[in-house]
């Protein structure tokens, strides 16, 4: 029995891979901050249809935070605050992005990406790097976990105020160990999805039926608006 997206109140994988293209376009042409703001609380709102509301909500409550600081360090005056703008510019136009891509991959299985990339007929050499990668982010919350709990036992805090006290520890004890982890994870996902058959030319089956729905058709085209109105702000 195959179990059916639109039941699931889900959107096609290849239609949320158009709409962070879309948000790209959309955050590089936005023609000031109220814009990107307003982008961001579009992303919020797509991010509570997909399910992701805890890290939707407080992904908009965070980039909140950076739009007033931003705009109160606008109003002074210095070099360094010339220098701190152009830094958060940055973090401005990456920022949608990146909460767009953190909405995609929490609420897109790995089979689900699979079968997909599959009916678009995407190389194997692209679908295999970006199934291990969907594969291993959630390890990387669950492996901080466990480095914060060693932390602990050593009397290290790591917190911003324990990074602030010790620093070089800080570093030491959390990216020393999760980048090791990391080389171990990758090789250890990579030979998992090699004797699952991920390399196998044979068409994949898949229980999950992938297809275009009325809300996919509905949500895309709010997105080309988006991008319509913030390229012509932008242009003109």
């Amino acid at each position: 029995m195959k179990i059916d997206l639109k039941q699931r109140d889900k959107l096609d994988p290849r239609t949320k891979v158009f709409l962070l293209f879309l948000c790209i376009i959309a955050a590089i042409f936005a023609p000031s901050l109220k814009y990107e703001l307003i982008l961001v609380c579009i992303i919020c709102i797509f991010g509570i249809y997909q399910h992701v509301i805890r890290y939707a909500i407080l992904s908009l409550l965070a980039y909140i935070v950076i739009y007033i600081f931003t705009i109160l360090l606008m109003k002074w005056e210095g070099g360094f605050q010339v220098s701190l703008i152009s830094f958060l510019g940055l973090i401005h136009q990456v920022y949608p992005c990146g909460m767009m891509s953190g909405i995609i991959i929490s609420s897109t299985h790995v089979g689900e990406f699979l079968t997909a990339m599959n009916q678009l007929h995407m190389s194997q050499k692209i679908i295999i790097p970006v199934a291990v990668m969907l594969r291993y982010l959630p390890t990387i919350k669950e492996d901080l976990g466990h480095i914060k709990d060693a932390m602990h036992l050593r009397d290290v805090s790591p917190s911003l105020l324990g990074f602030m006290k010790n620093p070089l520890m800080t570093i030491e004890c959390i990216y020393v160990p999760l980048m090791m982890r990391a080389s171990q994870t990758a090789d250890e996902l990579t030979i998992a999805s090699i004797t699952r058959g991920i390399e196998n030319p044979v068409s994949r089956t898949s229980l999950i039926h992938i297809g275009f729905h009325i809300q996919d058709v509905i949500i895309a085209i709010v997105f080309i608006i988006i991008n319509f109105v913030f390229i012509g702000k932008g242009v003109f």
